[in-house]
């Protein structure tokens, strides 16, 4: 699924418009016809609705679905801001409809606003401002959104909370942003939906479809796209049947320190699970008994010290390499690090202690490899790349990082968002909060390193790789509750998401 800009939204909207065809007025007639609906279903005619309407189509939205619950039997109050003296003709238009169905409990707020008794057995509806914010709200709309936050009344907001701009709002004033209780967005998510930080301020997500045109979603390019499970299945590789060990790939990963042997176990076992041939994990020498016991299915390669990785390996028989689990950042595995990266001549996966050791030693960042995956935690790119203000900028120099070194960087989160080469921009669908706990980043390396044994593509390993993760983690919160699921479940849950998938 696309992901569009708040100009191609309006792009989306006027292709529809032509193409279907369809009068603006009838589009947003049938947009609000999706959007009362969605809140019959919640709320009955016995709430009492307050509606704050904003002067451009956003309030127009929220004029008509205040006319169709006048229709349905709800005691509706309208307070339509006209600041300006300037309405959208969709806008006036629906002003006009309602005045004619409920005259009275209409009021057009031109210069004084005297704002109503909020109590907590109402429903707010938000249609001040939509998509084609681009600028913090200030002054009275400001104020307006604080008398709002501020009541205990349930808020629906339409599209998108009025205050939060669909993209970018790393200098937004987040104390004017209306926190909803429910968000009806239209056709598609924002990308500002899919950022951590901005939660509080979309409560539940519904997405609702308006029928807008499916041959203008498809011309129209997008630099963002949601990964769903249609696109996983026609990316999964077939199992020849008459496959051998050697057939499915030789994997090496390199991780686990003394004392952080697990990381070697979680990330060992998840390259298995995904059906390697073979997996060998290079690990310092007191970590043997561990792996042994835990991983019998493993070949176990010791590094010359006793508790770090501490020198190169030979990477020629192997068919992907996954480094950095557990590792630490002594100086000496730093050094080990990078003289790995330089010899390695398959695909690589990059993670942990890895990515912090190019964080102490950014000059070595420009002796990778191309198509190198590399797949840090928030705190773990800010390392990298200094310190990032919010989600937003963060992806986008995660997006220039990958485009400079032709590479994929998978940055972890709710989420996952994956920057690719080119530019474009993948976030995965699936996974919990119950995934919010140690190893879980262990794990998708590898996911991931198996995957590229097996033979996938790195965009495909990375794609495919991060929505198994997050099913099988989906499938294990399920199974034993979000407050339950530690790092192994998720491997112990991968066949049951391999099965999903494939039925």
């Amino acid at each position: 699924m696309k992901i569009f800009t708040s100009a191609q939204i309006r792009e989306l909207d006027k292709y529809t418009i032509e193409h279907e065809p369809i009068k603006s007025i009838d589009l947003m007639e049938r947009a609000a016809k999706a959007l009362t609906q969605a809140i019959t279903e919640v709320w009955d005619n016995s709430t009492p609705v307050i509606i704050f309407a904003g002067p451009g189509n956003n309030g127009g939205d929220a004029l008509a679905v205040g006319r169709m619950l006048i229709d349905k039997g709800y005691d509706v109050r309208t307070y339509l801001f006209n600041i300006s003296g300037h309405l959208s003709d969709e806008c006036n238009i629906n002003k006009n409809l309602l005045i004619e169905r409920r005259p009275k409990s209409f009021i057009e707020v031109i210069q004084e606003f005297e704002p109503p008794q909020l109590d907590s057995n109402m429903l707010i509806i938000d249609g001040l401002f939509g998509s084609g914010l681009n600028k913090p709200l200030a002054g009275g709309f400001a104020s307006l959104v604080k008398y709002i936050n501020a009541s205990k009344a349930k808020i629906v907001s339409i599209d998108v909370p009025s205050g939060l701009m669909t993209e970018d709002n790393t200098y937004n004033v987040r104390a004017n942003i209306i926190r909803a209780n429910l968000t009806l967005t239209l056709q598609h998510k924002k990308l500002s939906f899919l950022f951590p930080e901005n939660q509080q301020y979309i409560g539940q997500l519904k997405v609702l479809d308006i029928r807008l045109s499916q041959e203008g979603i498809q011309k129209i390019d997008s630099n963002y796209t949601v990964i769903e499970e249609n696109d996983i299945r026609k990316r999964l590789l077939p199992r020849d049947p008459f496959a051998h060990k050697g057939k499915m790939g030789n994997a090496l990963i390199i991780a686990g320190s003394y004392g952080m042997g697990g990381a070697s176990v979680l990330a060992t076992k998840a390259c298995m699970r995904v059906g390697a041939g073979k997996v060998t994990t290079h690990t310092p020498k007191r970590n043997s008994m561990l792996l042994q016991i835990s991983v019998p299915e493993a070949i176990i390669d010791f590094d010359r010290e006793e508790t770090t990785f501490s020198e190169a390996v030979d990477t020629e028989d192997f068919n992907a390499v996954g480094i950095g689990p557990g590792l630490g950042k002594s100086e000496q595995t730093g050094i080990a690090v990078i003289a790995q990266l330089r010899r390695t001549q398959c695909p690589v996966v990059i993670d942990a202690d890895a990515i912090n050791v190019l964080a102490n030693h950014r000059a070595w960042l420009q002796q990778l490899p191309k198509g190198v995956i590399m797949t840090p935690h928030p705190k773990e790119f800010d390392r990298l790349e200094g310190h990032c203000s919010d989600s937003f900028e963060r992806l986008m120099k995660a997006r220039e990082l990958a485009e400079r070194l032709q590479a994929y960087i998978l940055l972890k989160g709710h989420h996952t968002s994956l920057c690719l080469p080119d530019g474009h921009i993948m976030f995965n669908s699936t996974g919990n909060a119950g995934m919010a706990t140690a190893g879980s980043g262990d794990v998708l390396t590898g996911i991931i390193t198996g995957l590229l044994a097996r033979g996938y593509k790195r965009e495909d390993a990375c794609i495919v790789g991060m929505y198994l993760h997050g099913l099988s983690g989906d499938i294990a919160a399920r199974e034993l509750g979000e407050e339950s699921v530690i790092a192994s479940d998720l491997i112990q849950y991968l066949p049951y998401a391999f099965k999903r998938l494939k039925d």
